[in-house]
C-alpha cells in the first residue's frame, strides 16, 4: 500500500529545486526525475520567486547559501505572499549551527537537509512532507464541501420552518375558543419548538458566514445596532419586563455590523433568560490603553462559578442552569465572529452578584 502511495506522489508532484551550484542541481535532478517526480529548476532566489508566481510547485528544495538573495530571504518572500505561503519549503544547507536551523523554522521552513546530501534521506523527507500536504489539502477540501452542504441545508430548511411558525400562530388565532385549552397549549408548544429550530438554523448560517473569506470592517454606529437588537427582542423584553440601561453616546469602534448585532442579540437575550426577576441590565463601554474598546453588559442574575465561566464559550456546552434550554452554539459563535473582527470575548462573574459579559473591538481613533 505504501509503495502505491509513493508511486502516486511521484507521478503527481512537482518539485522546485533552487541552488546556484549546477553540480548539486544535476545530481538531484537526475535522481528525483528517475523516480517519477516532475522537476523544475531555479538558479537563484529571484528566479525561484518568479517561477512560483507562474505555476506553484508542490514542494521546494531551497539552498540556503546563495548570492544576491539567500535561501532565508527567498523563503521569507514565499511565506509573506498568501498565494505561495502554503508551499512546503525544505532547506538544503551545509550549516550545522542550531541558530541557523531555528531561524529557518521561524521563517516558515518545514525541514532541513544537511549537505552533503544523502539521496535516501532526501526522498524520505520529501515523501513525508508531500504526504502531510496532500492530507492537508484533502482535509481543507472536505471542510469546504461540508460547510457548503451545511449552509445549503440550513438555508433550505429556513423557509419551510418559518412557514410552520406562521401557520401555528394563525391556527391559534383562528381556533380561539373552538378547541380546549390543552389543544391551544399543544399548538403553543409546537410554535415554541419551531422557533427554537429557526434560532438554530440562524446560528448555523451565522457560523458558516463567519468562516468565509474576509469581510469589510467599518466604523460602527453602536447606538443604531443596539436599537435594532431591541426591536428584534421586543416581545421577549416586554414579556420579561426587562429593564435596559445604556449610555447616551458610544465610542466608535471598527467591526462588521451584522456580526456585532448578533453579539449584542446573544448577550442581551441571555441576560434576560438568566437574569433576575425582572431582569435588569446595564450596557456600557470602556476605552482601553491598547487601542481597543471593551463593550459590556451587566446583569442581575445568579452569577457563575469559575468552572462555568471557563466552559461558557466552548461549542455545544450549556451551563448548569438547566431551567433554560439552548442549543449550545450561541457564545461559541460570538467568540468566533468577535475574533474575526480583531477582538476578544470574556466574562466576569461572582455568584450572587450577577455577571458581566464583554467583547472588545479596535477603536477608530
Amino acid at each position: 500500500m505504501k509503495n502505491k502511495m509513493d508511486a502516486l506522489l511521484f507521478k503527481t508532484s512537482t518539485l522546485l529545486l533552487v541552488d546556484d551550484v549546477p553540480t548539486n542541481l544535476k545530481v538531484l535532478f537526475s535522481y528525483l526525475k528517475e523516480l517519477g517526480f516532475k522537476i523544475r529548476i531555479a538558479r537563484d532566489g529571484h528566479d525561484a520567486l518568479m517561477q512560483v508566481t507562474l505555476a506553484k510547485p508542490d514542494l521546494i528544495l531551497l539552498d540556503v547559501m546563495m548570492p544576491k538573495m539567500d535561501g532565508f530571504e527567498t523563503c521569507r518572500h514565499l511565506k509573506e505572499n498568501p498565494e505561495t505561503a502554503d508551499i512546503p519549503v525544505i532547506f538544503m544547507t551545509a550549516l550545522t549551527d542550531v541558530v541557523d536551523k531555528v531561524k529557518g523554522f521561524e521563517i516558515g521552513a518545514v525541514d532541513y537537509i544537511t549537505k552533503p546530501i544523502q539521496q535516501e534521506e532526501v526522498l524520505a523527507r520529501i515523501n513525508a512532507h508531500l504526504t502531510v500536504r496532500k492530507l492537508q489539502q484533502a482535509l481543507e477540501q472536505q471542510n469546504v464541501e461540508l460547510e457548503a452542504f451545511a449552509h445549503t441545508v440550513a438555508h433550505d430548511l429556513k423557509n419551510p420552518i418559518n412557514a410552520i411558525v406562521n401557520y401555528l400562530a394563525l391556527s391559534q388565532e383562528e381556533l380561539g375558543e373552538q378547541v380546549s385549552q390543552n389543544a391551544l397549549k399543544f399548538i403553543a408548544n409546537a410554535e415554541q419548538a419551531a422557533w427554537k429550530m429557526v434560532n438554530i438554523i440562524n446560528a448555523l448560517l451565522l457560523l458558516a458566514s463567519s468562516r468565509k473569506g474576509d469581510v469589510e470592517m467599518q466604523s460602527l454606529e453602536m447606538a443604531k445596532i443596539v436599537t435594532q437588537v431591541q426591536q428584534r427582542l421586543a416581545l421577549l423584553i416586554t414579556e420579561s419586563q426587562a429593564v435596559i440601561t445604556m449610555p447616551d453616546n458610544w465610542l466608535v469602534a471598527r467591526g462588521y455590523a451584522p456580526w456585532i448585532e448578533e453579539v449584542w442579540a446573544n448577550y442581551i437575550s441571555n441576560a434576560i433568560k438568566y437574569g433576575g426577576k425582572p431582569p435588569q441590565m446595564t450596557l456600557g463601554f470602556t476605552e482601553n490603553d491598547n487601542g481597543m474598546i471593551q463593550f459590556w453588559i451587566d446583569d442581575n442574575g445568579e452569577g457563575l462559578t469559575l468552572e462555568e465561566q471557563q466552559r461558557l464559550f466552548i461549542p455545544f456546552t450549556r451551563i448548569g442552569q438547566a431551567r433554560i434550554e439552548g442549543h449550545g452554539l450561541g457564545l461559541s459563535i460570538v467568540q468566533r465572529i468577535v475574533e474575526r473582527c480583531g477582538g476578544q470575548v470574556g466574562v466576569e462573574s461572582t455568584q450572587g452578584q450577577g455577571s458581566r459579559f464583554y467583547f472588545t473591538l479596535p477603536s477608530v481613533s
